[in-house]
């Protein structure tokens, strides 16, 4: 497995879904169409969301 970072490319917003789609094996969008369901429950994602743009470190 890789680090998480928010990679360069395969990027829709800030590359927050696609860097957590490569650290765990997983497609982009699989990461993607989670978090927007995830969005129609009660709870902080768009606020970790945010938090992991500011926190994580672009790729290299």
């Amino acid at each position: 497995m890789s680090r998480l970072a928010r990679p360069r490319h395969n990027r829709v917003i800030a590359g927050v879904c696609a860097g957590i789609a490569e650290r765990f094996g997983l497609s982009a969008w699989t990461v993607r169409i989670i978090f927007l369901a995830s969005c129609l429950l009660p709870g902080p994602q768009f606020l970790i969301y945010l938090a992991l743009w500011l926190v994580l470190p672009q790729e290299p």
